[in-house]
């Protein structure tokens, strides 16, 4: 067979060999302990470098940047975690995919077969699942590292052929020709991974006559930098057809990767003697594969700490570059729990339906404060805040009551059920009353302040008005807290918050006559201002209306049982 046949043969066998390993070992290891990572992920991104903690983590234990990759994307489409704890987990999930290059720096050559015969002979006779993945890991892990020796073996020859000498020479003169090198090569590949196993196993073969690489450290840091670069491909090619939220999670992946080559590939040399200088000391062909490791590590370390302090600013580029869509703002101001799957399953619809009409509940919270926040120079502005909000809780009032109308039509309701269900309806509707009356006494104050002159209300007025307002807010708060929690709310404490509110109404009526009697108030405003606190008082009421109803109607804590809890009960059900 042809010489150059042959090294081409097995470098392309050497290479399937590296990547089935990977692909089993991660596939292995995922059923393993895909579970597990998948909570790892979701406990622990609660603020930045937490994120950066458990992407790395993930990464080192899944052997597969892309793993964590696409299920930090699911999880930002699917909106179970925020574009920065996202974009957090893509960054540690970086310095996680260079564990294997480091652990491809290891010589365990002469311990390849062994390996692979243990993890088959216990993937071959283990009975339990577990044991049966664990034997697989073993096993990938020692196809891994034969594919590594056959490409390694390989590639020998190259070494002294005077035409790939030559050609090694120009990509390792010419970084920016390194970079595009290591970018076509995993564009291709489709594995970083195997990109730089293959790189570590180039840069091991030694010039004739010496112990020199063949490119060198200097030579291999721009393909590395290439190589980074080429498996951003995979986010991208995950984000498609997702939200536009995992779409900036991709383009984070290729902002950090682009920007941390443009600004290595100036400091090639200076890093290149860094790296050599705290790395092991030998002939330069031995070390190499550790030193391509270290420089791996290095760059993904270095840039993580630089974008995980600039966290904000990488959320403002990714939302400039890719702004929501016409469409995706309509559907962002949809529902965000109801599921149409979920209609013929009773007990989920009702969970979602909560959910629902808690986020409804937390709008007009919102709404509230708004108002409580309300001055004469500020009239306007809050008004049209209190509007848009006002639009967007009426639209998903209707979908929520519309969504409860197809769990009673699918007929799956147990009488106990279709009771809370309508209980719901009943919350929902004392909500939508509150909001409607919030967003009328705004309404009522800009239309007065606008005019100018002796017919606007009072300065006084207005601030008394966000007062009571802000009490208003404060006691609707405790009520959505105890619905939420299925606390009874004594009828004592309903009694007493019903006497308050008729006090703090006397109160702002008095106020305002006395103002009138001094002149500090047009008279002639007297009805419009009452017919607000009318407004005022209505909210009062709907509050304590709503605790009354809820707290004796509807079971929210049940209804709001974690989903799983209420999916096992489902397959329960579906099993007798």
């Amino acid at each position: 067979m042809n010489e150059t046949v042959k090294i081409i043969f097995g470098l392309i066998g050497g290479l399937a060999i590296f990547l089935y390993g990977m692909n089993l070992m991660s596939d292995s290891l995922q059923k393993a302990a895909g579970d597990r990572m998948k909570a790892v992920l979701g406990a622990m991104t609660k603020n930045p470098v937490l994120g950066v903690i458990s992407g790395a983590l993930v990464t080192a234990v899944l052997q597969s940047s892309s793993a964590t990759t696409v299920m930090a994307i699911g999880f930002v489409s699917a909106g179970l975690m925020k574009l920065p704890q996202a974009i957090s987990i893509i960054f540690g999930a970086n310095i996680g995919t260079t564990m294997t290059a480091q652990l491809i720096a290891f010589k365990i050559s002469d311990y390849i077969y062994i390996i692979i015969f243990i993890g088959f002979i216990i993937g071959f006779i283990a009975k339990k699942e577990q044991i049966k993945y664990i034997g697989n890991t073993i096993f990938a892990f020692g196809l891994l590292f034969l594919g590594i020796e056959t490409m390694g073996s390989t590639m020998k020859p190259l070494a002294s052929s005077e035409f790939f000498v030559n050609m090694i020479g120009k990509v390792a003169d010419l970084p920016g020709l390194g970079v595009l090198v290591g970018l076509l090569m995993t564009l291709v590949v489709q594995s970083s991974s195997a990109t730089i196993a293959v790189l570590q196993n180039f840069a091991a073969q030694a010039i004739p006559g010496t112990t020199q690489s063949i490119i060198g450290l200097a030579g291999a840091i721009p393909i590395l930098l290439g190589d980074n670069i080429g498996t951003t491909i995979t986010a991208v090619l995950a984000s498609l057809g997702q939200s536009r939220n995992a779409k900036r999670t991709a383009a984070a992946h290729c902002i950090f990767n682009i920007s941390g080559t443009l600004i290595f590939i100036w400091f090639v040399k200076p890093y290149a003697a860094l790296i050599q200088k705290i790395t092991e000391k030998g002939p330069e062909v031995d070390v190499i594969a550790r030193q391509i490791a270290n420089a791996h590590t290095g760059f993904n370390l270095t840039m993580t700490i630089i974008w995980t302090i600039l966290i904000g600013v990488m959320v403002k580029i990714v939302m400039k570059i890719l702004p929501l869509t016409e469409e995706e703002k309509a559907a962002a101001n949809g529902p965000r729990f109801l599921d149409k799957l979920s209609i013929h399953q009773p007990a989920l619809a009702l969970h979602l339906v909560c959910k629902e009409v808690l986020h409804c509940g937390d709008i007009v919270k919102d709404m509230l404060q708004n108002l409580a926040g309300i001055s004469s120079d500020r009239a306007e502005e809050v008004h049209k805040t209190l509007d848009e909000k006002r639009v967007y809780e009426q639209t998903l009032s209707g979908q929520i009551n519309d969504y409860v109308s197809e769990v009673f039509a699918a007929g799956t309701l147990t009488e106990e059920q279709a009771s809370q269900a309508t209980g719901t309806l009943f919350v929902l509707s004392d909500i939508d009353r509150i909001a409607d009356s919030t967003t009328n006494i705004s309404a009522q104050i800009a239309e007065n302040q606008v005019s100018g002159g002796r017919m606007k209300f009072s300065d006084q007025a207005v601030t008394e008005v966000g007062d009571a307002s802000e009490r208003i807010a404060g006691l609707y708060g405790r009520i959505m807290d105890t619905i939420e929690s299925g606390e009874n709310i004594e009828d004592e404490a309903l009694a007493s918050d019903r006497v308050t509110l008729l006090e703090q109404d006397d109160k702002l009526r008095d106020k305002h006559m006395t103002r009138v009697a001094r002149g500090e108030c047009d008279s002639s405003k007297t009805a419009s201002y009452n017919a607000l606190l009318t407004s005022v008082s209505r909210i009062g009421n709907a509050c304590v209306n709503l605790a009354d109803f809820a707290s004796k109607r509807v079971d929210f804590k049940a209804l709001l049982t974690d989903p799983d809890e209420v999916r096992k009960e489902i397959a329960q059900e579906t099993e007798k």
